[in-house]
């Protein structure tokens, strides 16, 4: 096995499909992998081991267990009853997984088999991009609760949906479909519930077949460049580009394409 070494989760299904891609699964179906304080200290875990070391890995697949949910959001009968200061020492929790995945240098595809709920979809918004089942449904219903959206979603809504619609969707809580926040800009694709997983698999075979230095500065040049003025991003995107000339990698592609054979990339 070439990921890093993981434990067993009690809340999370973690499988090497391939040499290079790992799936994360959440795996609490009975309760709609909801997110309990376990699975924030399970997540936490990944992503931090995957940051420190990836290994081998090149892309992660982040699903959920069952054909229904994704994550109905934050386990509210394991909050039944908490005390102000036992809630928020389990909000620094998940605070901190979100963004452990968010730094993650591998990109990370959603593959969103149902429902995403409140901190389900705050989390599915932290991956790179995504793909949906077309029966999926997402909502930020926290106002209804007497909260509101504390990882992310108040700012990475907007980002995928446009301010005006982000303020629309979060002030009323209302859940809107998969072929909404596909047409909004929020999902990359639908498809059956049965095909999402199988989709972003495919893609994240093909991201692993690319050079994966090459992958990581353009992850990086994308996020942090789309928070600077245009030009101080055009000279961090040319300083991600030169720190590729020098690699095995450069030299590999450019061979193989002389060569008419297929790379073989390494990392370095």
């Amino acid at each position: 096995m070439t990921t890093p070494n993981l434990p067993a989760y009690t809340t999370l299904s973690c499988t090497e499909v391939s040499k290079h891609v790992l799936q994360v699964c959440l795996n609490r179906p009975e309760v709609g992998n909801a997110l309990n304080t376990q699975m924030a200290l399970d997540l936490l875990d990944v992503w931090t081991r995957l940051n420190a070391g990836p290994g081998e890995l090149r892309c992660v697949v982040f699903t959920g267990a069952g054909t229904k949910i994704f994550c109905a959001g934050g386990d509210l009968k394991e909050r039944q009853g908490m005390t102000p200061q036992a809630w928020q020492h389990q909000h620094e929790i998940f605070e901190r997984l979100y963004w452990t995945l968010i730094d993650l240098p591998l990109p990370v595809i959603g593959a969103i088999n149902g429902h995403a709920y409140g901190g389900g979809l705050e989390m599915a918004l932290c991956c790179d991009f995504l793909y949906a089942s077309q029966e999926a449904r997402f909502a930020l219903p926290e106002p209804m609760l007497g909260i509101m959206p504390g990882m992310g979603g108040t700012q990475n809504l907007p980002r995928a949906v446009g301010e005006r619609r982000a303020k629309e969707l979060a002030l009323t809580g209302r859940p809107f479909s998969a072929a909404q926040a596909c047409a909004w800009g929020m999902l990359n694709q639908i498809a059956a519930p049965d095909q999402v997983l199988a989709l972003a698999l495919e893609t994240a075979q093909c991201i692993a077949a690319n050079a994966p230095l090459s992958v990581k500065q353009i992850k990086k040049s994308i996020r942090y460049g789309g928070q600077m003025e245009l030009r101080t991003a055009y000279r961090f995107e040319v300083e991600a580009y030169n720190r590729l000339v020098d690699t095995d990698d450069r030299r590999e592609g450019v061979a193989a394409f002389n060569e008419k054979r297929q790379p073989v990339f390494k990392g370095r």
